[in-house]
This record gives C-alpha cells, structure tokens and sequence, in this order.
C-alpha cells in the first residue's frame, strides 16, 4: 500500500448495499526506530483529528493514547470467520515501544479532539530494511462500515490479512509450487501466502536474512523459532545417523523432504560455482573431480574419450568395447597414494560390454550400483592387468554418471563411496545425473574453446614464415607471442623477402583486431607483400600497392606495416612506414640505440594516402629492431614508457641474436597487462665487404661472352673457389649470351658477390623477363634456362628501373677444418 493512500480496497465482499460499500476509510502511520512518527496520512488525520504537520516528529505513544479500552481488547477473540487472531501477542503499546517482533493486531476505544469515543481497529507490522523505518500501523473505525448500512460482521472482514482456507481454482498447485522455489518454505506457508494472493490481491513483502519476517500476520501458524530450532534438530540427527523422535508430524517429514532437496540444490549450486571457472580443459577436468570430493562421494575418477583430451574435433558415433578412455582425474579421500599405482591417472583402456561402466557410456544415463559384490568387482579387477583393485572397490556404493554434451558421451565419472557412509539412492542418482549434465556443458565448452585455438594457432603458425637465420650480408632472429585475450590469435606478422643484388627486404605488419578474420587478412597482406617484394618495388610504392589492395578486400579491416630493404654492399637501408611504430637502431660503434625518425603515414586500408621513403646509412654490426605495438603498449601506460624500456633492452649486449631477442622479449613481457599478439625481428647488418664483390661491363657485343667466362674463372680462382669455376663459367656464359642478344644500347653489367654463396647477377636494358621453356632435341631455344636451372642452387627473374636482372647461385664448398 503506498504510504500517501489513505483508502484502501476491502479485502471481502461488499459490506451492504448503501454508500461505498466495501470502503473502509484506513489511518496509516510509519513509526521510526526511535519511536517518532515519520509519516502521518490524512486518514490518521481525519480519525484522530491531529494535522500531519502536528504529528510529524511526536512520540507515536503521545498521539496514540489507549485509555478506557474494551474489556477484550487485549487478545480479543474477533467475532466471524477471523479466529486466527486468538491469542495474538502484545498490545498498541508495547508494538509502539518498539519491541515488536511479530506482527499484531488489537481493537481499542480512543478518545478524540471532540470530546468523543471511537472504537479503532489496528494492526501494526514490524519493517526491516535499510531505512529508518520500523513500525508500519494502521487503524480504521469500526463505524466506518455501519454508515453504509452493511453488516455487522463485515467489520471483521476490513482486517488486511486473509483467509487460511479459500476454494480458489488451482490454490492447491500453486501452494505446493512455491516451496520448489524457496525450498525453507513449508507447504502450509505457502498456503497462507497463496491464500493472501489469491483472495485479497495483496502482494507478500519479506525481508530475508536468517529467516523470513512477513508484513502479515502468521495467523494459525507455529511460532517460526520453535518451528525452525525443531527443523534444525531434525535435520541434526539425520545427518549424525541418529534415531528420529517418536512423535514426528507431517510437518517434520515435510520439513525433512525439504531439508534434502534444499540440500541437494545447495549443493548442485555449490559445484556449479567451482567449475568451468576457466576455459582450460585440464584444469576443468580437475575442477570437476574435486568438486564431489568429500561432501558427496569418497572417491572421483574422470574417464574421457581420446579426441576429448586431445582437443580434437567433437567424436562420432556411439562408444563400443574397441573405445579408448583417458583416466584424466583421480580424487579421493583414502591414505595418499594408495590408488596411485592401481589406477594411475593417464592411462587409457577399453571397458566390455558387461561392466556398469560401459552401460552408462551407451545409454547415457546414470547406472547405480548399490553395493559392489565380490561377483562384480571381480568382472570390473578383470580390465587391470596385473593389479588387483578388488580391495578398493568391493563393498563399496557406486555411481556411474555420464558427462554428455549435444546428446554425445564426452565422458563419465565413476563415483564410490566408502563401506561404512550410506549407500547412494535414487535421490543421489538424479543429483549426480544433475551434476554431470553441468560438468559435461563446462568440459565441451573449454574442449571447443580449445579445440578452435589450436585450429586458429595452427592457421596463424602456418601464416608465419620460416626465415633462415642468415641472408646476404645480416643475420636474422624472429619472435611471435601470441595474445593473452581469449581467441589469442591476432594479425600481427614479420617476414624477410630475398632480393636481387644480394639485397634483403623486412617487413612486419599488424592488421587490427582479434580472431580468425584477423589472422585470415594478416595472410592476404602477407602473400601481397612477398610477391610485391619479389618484383623488387621500391618501399613506398609496395606501401601504395598494398593499401590499394587492402581497399579492394573490403573497409573492414586496417593494419600498420613497416617495410625496409637493407642493401649490404651500398651499406644502406631504405624504408616506408603506413602508421607503424618506428624501429630501433642499435649502433655498433658505441652501442647507442636509438628511434629512427622517418614518416608515420596512414595505416594500409584508409586509401588515398601518400607514403614516403628514406634512406639510412648503417655500419657493419648495426642492427635494426622492427617490432608490433603489443610489444610496447601496456594498458594505463603511456607508450613511450614501452619505446624507451624498447631501446634499452635492444642496446643490451648479447652473444647471440636469439639472446638479444629474448633479452627484449623479458624486459617488455614481464611488465604484466599484455594482452595484444607480439611479433619481434630483428637483424644484424653485417655488410658485404667490397673485396667479395667484382663488377664488369661488357659491350653489346657476341665476342664478348668468352671475356665474361675467362673472368670470372680468373675471379674464383683468386677467391679460391676454382671447384665452381667451370659451373659458374658455363652459367654465365647461358646468361651473357642472352643479355648480349636481347640488349638494347646499353652495356651489359656483371656482378659476383661472394656471401653465403656464389650470388653471379647480369644486367641489361631489355623489360622481356625470359622464361623457362620446355626444349626438345631439336629446339634450338630454350636450352639456356634449362641448364642453369639444373645446376643452380636457386635462380631468378626480376624487373629493374632500367630493364631485368636474371641472378644464380652456387654452394660454396665446404672449408677444411
């Protein structure tokens, strides 16, 4: 009822035909925990005759006097239907003073401002909550229904509580439904609320702590304490195997039943918070085994099935004897150790079709074994050869409940219970039924959460590539990490493209965003570059190209790329950045590391943007440091803080590129708060000293290709490779012939660069990249090709700004030690 209303709707039928019938003015008064009125409606006015802005902050006690009482008003018995009032507590004043625990009820003849009597009915409810309310009363005159002529029984029908026994349709469903819901509920509390519903149309309001306190009176009901303390005893000797008393009622066995569905929901509701708490699947197998250990069984052993624990796709078909089970989980309350060596965990076996367990694995329902008998653990000791578990598990009770997920067998969990605790019963069935329904939901999500990261991670690791820790001229060491956000894979990525002229190109790139789609455009970017890079552009074109690309693929995703081509003989780097942090330059000279400042540009996907290109000069020993933004940024950190600690790290001295790497990788990795992918490269710019390379021109002229095979013998011979002399002579001879023929004006350039290997490179004006031809015995084209494709170690192909260069290696052979 709303604290302004001071009219309320009688709960009965019409008091009589006259007037408003069924309409009893109502005084409503709210007392406060020091016993001061804190509200005070115009009914109260109108009854007592005292305006509110009188009574707002007076001693409920002074403006509620009792004086000259009817001789029943304490513990009166009402007259009409409402017995339930017999005997019911304290008096107005006490329920004023504050001491109110239950609800009560009087009738009392008050004196009034005009000299006058009035008979009140009254009724106060105790309030708990957080405010500072503690009082509700409410008052009515007991004239109020004779001036419209009704009856005069009616008056006891104003009283806002209701009837214990009504023949409402369906009031018998609805009171056995609550106690399924509060299961502290009796099912006669649950009548007398149904009852309050149905009859009256008012709402139950309860407090709940320790125990209910209802705003309406318990009319007919025990005293909740004793009702309660007799529960508590009850259910003390159940648990402690005592005999039950002698005297038990309906209400004690009631009061039972509820106990133990109440305990069992508590239970299911307890194992439901301990599991699934993480998505990994060997910690969610161990959270399910101790999850009944010991409250509802002695020993737990979790069975799963092969694809099951190796995070492979969801398995199919139905278990047969030929199905392997993976014992992944043993928990226990025996002396340590003692399953250990019978029943070790990791082991995988099949189950017959005559043991409990494989009934439950192909019906997929709970199998419940009493007792284990001599018989039957026998036929279950059979499966383990060589060890005798007969002594762990005869005599004991077992339950054997499957852990299903989509109508599918995942697994099972094989539960006994010591000799001397109480056997499992029908009830124990359908709670571990429960509970492994629960169990097998957590175990298939954390396997499908594993199943699709090891997908995802195999997609990524198949996106990166396998860069050889040496190219022409610089050494090379690559670090991944992938996220620590659930769905860990990401776009970033690192690459090296081989060049022509013994050049070496860098990228790493970051395509934003989580997930597979992430990962699927980091490989589309990736491929792009590759095979940009392999046609030799320069930086800030491959930039341009690779943004036009992204445009076409879609405005979905953007990604950041750094791109940079190191040429060992000139000593130079070339770079273009789109929107990527910049790298880190470490000094060989002093050791002095440093950001090297070039443009930012806008990352590849916005379109539209120009990008620039720069050149460094770098020394022998320099290394260049490229790394994504998940390296250096840290949430509530600014990135500078991860650019500086970047550079620190980098100028850490250290034997080997994997140690520098790991060095960069512990200082920025163990700050805590990462949760981004990370992809790391970094490169060691050794140089090609100019004594390891030897350039020629030859004019446009067929007489020149003998002067091109005689110096390069002379060349090897003097670098001490004479064993590749005459490979290396006729290769170039097959290419000096070409470049000869197919030149347009312009000489044709030769180069021997000597690195990891023989790198020969012939240069001329023609754009016509040759091709490898298919010759037979009396084609005269195509020989050529074919020749230096079979003796090569690696050839090639590729488009200059002034026509092609068509390049060989060769082996080096082996130094004597």
């Amino acid at each position: 009822m709303d604290r302004g209303t001071d009219r309320a709707a009688s709960p009965s039928r019409p008091a009589g035909s006259g007037g408003e019938a069924g309409r009893v003015p109502l005084a409503v008064v709210v007392v406060d925990r020091e016993g001061l009125v804190s509200h005070w409606s115009s009914g109260a006015r109108r009854l007592f005759g005292i305006p509110k802005e009188s009574a707002i902050g007076l001693p409920a006690t002074d403006l509620l006097p009792v004086s000259g009482a009817l001789p029943e008003e304490r513990g009166t018995s009402l007259s009409g239907p409402h017995t339930a009032y017999d005997g019911l507590g304290p008096g107005l004043e006490s329920s004023l003073g504050g001491g109110l625990a239950y609800p009560a009820a009087g009738r009392a003849r008050l004196d009034v401002p005009d000299g006058g009597r009035a008979d009140v009915l009254w009724w106060a409810y105790p309030l708990v909550g957080p405010g500072p309310e503690r009082l509700l009363v409410l008052a009515a005159d007991t004239a109020g229904p004779h001036r419209g002529g009704g009856d005069e029984r009616a008056v006891e029908r104003i009283a806002p509580a209701f009837a214990l026994h009504t023949d409402f349709p369906g009031a018998e469903d609805l009171a056995r439904g609550l106690p399924e819901i509060l299961p502290s509920m009796s099912v006669g509390e649950s009548a007398r609320i149904v009852a309050q519903v149905l009859e009256l149309g008012y709402p139950v309001l309860e407090f709940s702590q320790n125990d209910r306190v209802p705003v309406t009176p318990d009319w007919g009901v025990p005293r909740r304490a004793e009702r309660k303390a007799r529960r508590e005893r009850l259910a003390h000797a159940v648990a402690a195997g005592e005999p039950l008393p002698a005297d038990l009622t309906a209400d004690d066995v009631e009061d039972l039943e509820h106990a133990a569905v109440r305990e069992r929901l508590e239970f299911l509701n307890e194992v439901s918070g301990r599991i699934g708490t993480s998505l990994d699947l060997s910690r969610t197998i161990v959270e399910v085994s101790r999850a009944v250990v010991p409250r509802f069984t002695d020993v737990a052993g979790t069975y799963l099935r092969e694809q099951v624990v190796a995070g492979e796709g969801f398995p199919d078909g139905v278990p047969d004897t030929t199905t392997l089970w993976h014992r992944v989980a043993l928990e226990h309350t025996d002396e340590p150790g003692r399953w250990d060596d019978v029943v070790p965990v990791g082991e995988a076996m099949p189950f017959p079709a005559h043991t409990p367990f494989f009934q439950c694995m192909t019906s997929g329902e709970p199998v419940l074994v009493p007792r284990i008998s001599e018989e039957l653990g026998h036929a279950i000791a059979s499966q383990f050869d060589k060890r005798d578990i007969r002594p762990l598990i005869t005599g004991r009770s077992m339950l054997v409940v499957p852990l299903k997920a989509r109508n599918v067998v995942l697994g099972f969990m094989i539960l006994l219970r010591h000799p001397e605790r109480v056997e499992f019963n029908d009830m124990d069935r359908v709670t571990g039924a429960e509970l492994a329904a629960r169990a097998g939901l957590v175990l298939d999500n954390a396997r499908m959460y594993t199943y699709q990261e090891s997908v995802a991670e195999t997609l990524q690791e198949s996106m990166l590539p396998h860069i050889p820790p040496r190219m022409a001229g610089c050494d090379i060491a690559t670090r991944y990490l992938p996220g620590t956000l659930l769905g860990r894979v990401g776009g970033d990525w690192f690459d090296s493209v081989k060049l022509p002229g013994a050049r070496t190109a860098f990228v790493v790139g970051d395509v934003m965003g989580h997930g597979l789609n992430s990962a699927a455009m980091m490989g589309q970017l990736r491929t792009a570059v590759q095979t940009m890079a392999a046609l030799d552009l320069p930086p800030a074109q491959l930039l341009r190209n690779l943004d036009d690309l992204a445009q076409r693929l879609g405005d979905t995703y953007l990604a950041t790329c750094l791109y940079a081509v190191y040429d060992p003989i000139a000593s130079e780097l070339h770079l273009a950045n789109a929107g990527h942090i910049p790298p880190v330059i470490v000094r060989a000279e002093d050791g002095r590391s440093e950001l090297f400042d070039l443009p930012t540009g806008a990352p590849i996907g916005v379109g539209g943007v120009p990008f620039e290109a720069v050149r460094l000069r770098v020394e022998p020993g320099d290394r260049l440091v490229m790394c994504t933004d998940g390296l250096v940024e840290m949430r509530g950190e600014d990135i500078g803080v991860g650019l500086a600690t970047l550079c620190e790290s980098a100028a850490h001295p250290a034997a080997s590129m994997d140690e520098a790497c790991d060095t960069i990788i512990r200082a920025l990795n163990t700050r805590g708060g990462r949760k981004d992918d990370v992809a790391l490269l970094m490169a060691r710019l050794n140089g090609i000293e100019p004594h390891d390379v030897a350039e020629w021109r030859l004019p446009l002229d067929a007489a020149q290709v003998p002067r091109a095979r005689a110096v390069v013998r002379e060349q090897l011979h003097d670098w001490g490779l004479d064993k590749l002399a005459d490979t290396a002579e006729l290769l170039v001879s097959e290419l000096a012939t070409n470049a000869v023929r197919h030149s347009g004006r312009r000489p044709v350039e030769m180069r021997l660069v000597r690195g990891d290997t023989l790198l020969c490179e012939v240069d001329d004006d023609d754009h016509e990249l040759p091709t490898l031809l298919s010759a037979g015995p009396g084609d005269e084209a195509g020989r050529g090709l074919r020749v230096v494709s079979t003796l090569a170690r690696e050839w090639g192909t590729s488009r200059t700004g002034t026509g092609k260069t068509v390049w060989f290696e060769l082996t080096l052979p082996r130094r004597r030690a």
